[in-house]
């Protein structure tokens, strides 16, 4: 894992060389690898200095995050902080010039062990990034990180980047002083040795006499001032759901008034008893690890020949038909943008040039790329234009007839032996299919708004879907840059079927005379991004009372109205009232603002007792989960993984429960279904909790154990 040698010079060169992965890590072995050759060095009279380096694209990619599952105790995860926080501070007091030579990304662990040396030089590489992004893991930097970091750039530039997991260009870790030069990747190991030649103290500023924090130490009242106000931003943005930021804070204040040694001792601590939150659990499990192999399309069919996709055909030109050509553009495919009138698709075209140049005005694209990415978007109101497309995606008007018209158009100037893909969000897959020769080619592609924002497409399998198609279609996907998350066919989906319960339910709380602040301030304190009436304003209630009326036709009597019904009804045919694109929905939107809609209080007059903030909580976030758990039982979502992934990056689910399953896990199986069947008594049978969910009951089972 590690290659040694000395140079002519009397150094050595340590070099990160994981044969087993494309990436080094620090692991047990690796780091006792790392170990014997620094202590091989330090104990060589010869050796005058270390260049510690990496052999793979990227320095090192930190911790592998496997290793914080393996043991979940405070005690046993305090204790490997310990270790790797003892190894770098015995190593940079070990009285020989250490240099970091960082060729590529170093993040988390990697950073650390790049503080720890005492010069460190970078390579003038774009992709480089360095940071401490443990936080975003539920986690905190465990090997000296805030230590040495508060240390070495000062408390206020510190802070946003371990609070906030921020990743650094090398330009600016440079500015802000993370690391000593930038250089060009040919000269790095010749200037990380001419450092070692020309100057090679081997001490931290920290350790030298006299030393103070850079900006003020934590003594100082613009210090206390800047730390008070840092606490406050961040219990105002995590709403106490995320114990890592405040910790991390609280590791800062307590341990950079206080002597290096004493400091690691105390970030130690911190990094045990914060790592084995199931905060930082769910963080890894989901956020990270299930997020990962999406992203490698590990639900792919086996043994299927990847498809190769150069051109692709979008039908309707409007605001999901534009994203999605603007997806495809980008990743470099000739996009045929169709609509009903030429007119329609150069509008849909102008979106993807309204984004592209935001990208040059930010620096993220030169002109020369905005123009050859524009030039990939054909748009057409001619289907013949349709003709060698690989792949065509179907975005048109949310109405069977309109789908099904399209859908025959295509298939007679493309083929059927073509992949079809429906952009739906609500019609069963299977019945759309019926209208493309070749069933088995047909599949939903359900896209989110804004597309160019938002990672996730709703991968959705039709009755006749062929593991062919389902393969392609994932690699099609993946190709434009999306993760995708596959799930059978049924009325809904599992997005759309399962978010929608979210505001539902907060249209059903505003109907029991629950006061709309109340419902609204909830609703975002769960860490949902917004409140339950704020959303049902953004999807429109138009929209939601028609997907009413079409269930209603569709079921006849089996129909069952959603709680929400009445309210929508009340809005949409009597108020006239349907959402933010009218600037009147439970909101007022006027000079940018939005206001809730003080008619409210006569429409639904205040109950005289209020519930408390944690049971409207509650409801908001069981009621998801609920229903989520019954996609699970019918078989909509396979396993409890994908529905978290879909509930993470479809529509915002509080990312410190892991996900709209792992929620279950979170608040204890047991404890759920108890809680689900006493609001099922108190607020309706939606809450009562399936079989799925009452067999495990007793068993000590967690939900994620007994996947289908």
């Amino acid at each position: 894992m590690i290659d040694y040698r000395v140079d002519g010079d009397g150094i050595a060169i340590v070099t990160w060389n994981n044969q087993k992965s494309s990436v080094n890590t620090l692991t047990d072995a690796s780091m006792a690898a790392y170990t014997e050759a620094m202590d091989r060095a330090i104990n060589d009279p010869a050796v005058k200095g270390i260049v510690v380096t990496s052999a793979k694209n990227d320095f090192i990619a930190g911790a592998d995050v496997q290793d914080f599952l393996a043991d979940r105790t405070v005690a046993g995860l305090e204790a490997g902080s310990r270790k790797a926080s003892g190894l770098f501070r015995r190593l940079e007091t070990a009285g020989k010039p250490m240099v970091a030579a960082i060729n590529g990304t170093a993040l988390g662990g990697g950073l650390e062990l790049a503080l720890a040396c005492h010069y460190r030089i970078a390579a003038d590489n774009p992709k480089t990034r360095l940071g401490l992004p443990e936080a975003t893991l539920g986690v905190l930097p465990g090997a000296g990180g805030t230590q040495r970091l508060s240390r070495l750039i000062g408390v206020r530039a510190a802070v946003p980047l371990l609070v906030e997991g921020k990743r650094l260009p090398v330009a600016e870790a440079l500015k802000l002083g993370v690391i000593h030069a930038v250089v060009q990747a040919g000269e790095l190991l010749d200037k990380a040795k001419a450092w070692i030649v020309a100057d090679g103290k081997a001490e931290q500023p920290w350790d030298s006499k006299g030393f103070r924090v850079p900006g003020g130490n934590l003594g100082d009242s613009s210090v206390q001032e800047f730390m008070s106000v840092a606490v406050a931003k961040v219990h105002e943005r995590t709403a106490g759901n995320y114990p890592a930021p405040i910790n991390i804070l609280s590791c800062i204040y307590e341990g950079v008034s206080s002597p290096i040694d004493v400091g690691l001792d105390i970030e130690s601590r911190y990094f045990g008893v914060t790592a084995a939150t199931v905060q930082a659990e769910n963080l890894i499990r989901s956020g990270f690890l299930a997020l990962n192999d999406a992203r490698k399309l590990k639900r792919r069919p086996a043994d299927i020949a990847r498809a190769e996709y150069r051109k692709v055909g979008v039908l309707g030109a409007g605001l999901m038909g534009s994203g999605i050509a603007y997806a495809c553009a980008k990743a470099g495919l000739e996009t045929v943008l169709l609509d009903r009138e030429l007119a329609l698709a150069e509008r849909g075209k102008a979106h993807s040039d309204k984004l592209l140049t935001r990208e040059v005005e930010r620096g993220r694209l030169d002109a020369t790329g905005r123009e050859t990415t524009l030039s990939r978007i054909t748009p057409t109101a001619d289907y013949a234009a349709l003709a060698g497309c690989d792949i065509v995606v179907e975005a048109v008007f949310e109405q069977r007839e309109v789908k099904a018209e399209a859908t025959r158009r295509t298939a007679e100037a493309a083929g059927p032996d073509i992949l079809f893909g429906s952009n739906t969000s609500t019609l069963p897959i299977t019945g759309l299919a019926e209208h493309w020769p070749q069933p088995e080619n047909f599949i939903g592609l359900h896209f989110f708004s804004p597309v160019h924002r938002m990672a996730l497409v709703e991968v959705i399998r039709g009755q006749k879907t062929s593991e062919d198609c389902l393969a392609h279609a994932l690699d099609f996907v993946a190709r434009i840059g999306k993760t995708p998350v596959v799930v059978n066919d049924s009325r809904g989906f599992f997005t759309s079927r399962v978010f929608t319960t979210y505001f539902e339910e907060g249209m059903a709380l505003l109907a029991e005379g629950v006061n709309p602040a109340l419902i609204e301030n909830a609703g975002r304190q769960t860490g949902m991004p917004l409140g339950p009436l704020a959303v049902a304003d953004e999807v429109a209630l138009d929209l939601i009372h028609k997907v009413i009326v079409q269930t209603r036709a569709d079921l006849g009597e089996a129909y069952v109205p959603p709680v929400s019904a009445p309210v929508i009804e009340l809005f949409v045919d009597k108020l006239g009232r349907v959402g933010k694109k009218v600037g009147k929905g439970f909101y007022d939107y006027t000079d940018g603002q939005r206001r809730l809609w003080p008619g409210l209080a006569e429409q639904f007059p205040r109950a005289t007792q209020q519930p408390d903030v944690e049971s409207i909580k509650q409801r908001l976030l069981h009621i998801q989960a609920v229903e989520a758990a019954r996609c699970l039982a019918e078989g909509v979502v396979d396993n409890a993984t994908d529905a978290n992934v879909a509930s993470l990056l479809g529509w915002g689910f509080p990312a410190w429960a892991g996900g709209v399953l792992a929620y279950v896990d979170t608040v204890g199986v047991d404890r759920f279904v108890a809680e689900c069947e006493a609001l099922a008594a108190s607020a309706g049978p939606r809450f009562s909790p399936p079989d799925i969910l009452k067999r495990l009951v007793g068993t000590g089972t967690q939900l994620r154990a007994a996947d289908r």
